[in-house]
């Protein structure tokens, strides 16, 4: 089911279509939107505001007070057909030259989308592939929210808490030893706020959707570099990101679809050994150390939920099609 509102903004202005896939947001995906509401500036850059509701049970998709606000097109899926998708799924109904996809536990400040796109368009950013802000806390502090790009040995170390207690051997996945306040190329921007040319999502073929949810960012952004485009942190405009904002209170399907998307990108991007270092990596010793520090912390929820998601990870495994390369 498809409802819209249109109001477009003019062609000849730089203009975006936004994509934002909901599951259950709650309150977040109404605060989301009035904050781009409450911004007259980005609003007239709003090509399309695409929301995908993934069998929603919350009523987080009866958005009615925003139709006569924002130019919304609203898709209401049957059934959770994962983030990737539905990315993708939103993606193609638009058709401005830019697609910025949000997070729903995301407030932008304003200017915030308007500024983005006037630095994407600018003759110096002409080799950016994907472009990402700043994104803090609700009290203003800066999240450390850009990443390097997975390797075996990271994982690895990261389930070992390398990357914590010998950060000079095993850097961490985010780049907590930068301030992010400054604009720089960096390897990965948060899918919370990405926004990408058009005609690079779909030369790039858009998200991988064997991604249900969690590393279909970071896949997109290394394929971007690949192609030879660059990947942007643009640290002037920023936005509020909650995060975790709809699997909070579910952490064994969280680890579960994490570790999932984890094998799956060491399984497309990794070579046979790395692959292999990856497994164990998470199917051992990640696996250990998480039961471990559940019983030393005393928490009966977090074992529970450590073994759940590895059963459900356990049980999908033969499904994931690994392909090992050379």
């Amino acid at each position: 089911m498809t409802t819209a509102s249109p109001q477009p903004a003019p062609p000849s202005a730089g203009r975006l279509d936004l994509v934002i896939v909901n599951w259950n947001s709650g309150a977040h995906l109404s605060a989301c939107l009035e904050a781009i509401a409450a911004s007259p500036e980005d609003v007239s850059r709003l090509g399309k505001l695409i929301i995908v509701d993934n069998a929603s049970t919350d009523g987080s998709a009866a958005l009615d007070g925003f139709t006569k606000l924002l130019p919304l097109t609203i898709i209401q899926n049957s059934d959770n057909r994962g983030f990737a998708a539905a990315c993708n799924q939103g993606a193609a109904r638009g058709d401005a030259p830019v697609i910025l996809f949000l997070n729903p536990d995301v407030r932008i400040r304003p200017g915030a989308l308007a500024r983005s796109l006037d630095y994407l368009g600018a003759d110096h950013a002409r080799r950016i592939g994907a472009l990402g802000i700043r994104l803090t806390d609700a009290d203003g502090t800066t999240q450390r929210c850009c990443a390097r790009f997975p390797t075996p040995w990271r994982f690895a170390g990261q389930a070992l808490l390398l990357d914590r207690l010998m950060p000079s051997l095993v850097a961490p996945h985010f780049m907590r030893e930068w301030d992010h306040l400054t604009t720089r190329e960096v390897d990965q921007v948060m899918g919370a706020f990405l926004m990408m040319p058009r005609m690079l999502f779909e030369q790039l073929g858009g998200f991988d959707e064997r991604f249900f949810v969690y590393f279909e960012d970071v896949d997109l952004c290394l394929r971007a570099k690949q192609s030879g485009r660059s990947v942007t942190h643009y640290a002037e405009p920023c936005a509020i990101h909650e995060g975790q904002g709809t699997t909070r209170r579910i952490k064994d399907i969280r680890l579960f679809y994490s570790l999932r998307s984890r094998l799956l990108y060491a399984g497309k991007h990794f070579s046979r050994t790395g692959l292999a270092l990856t497994l164990f990596a998470t199917l051992i010793l990640e696996a250990c150390m998480r039961g471990a520090a559940a019983v030393l912390r005393g928490s009966s929820a977090d074992l529970r939920a450590t073994l759940s998601g590895y059963r459900l990870l356990l049980g999908a495994l033969p499904r994931l099609g690994l392909r090992r390369r050379g």
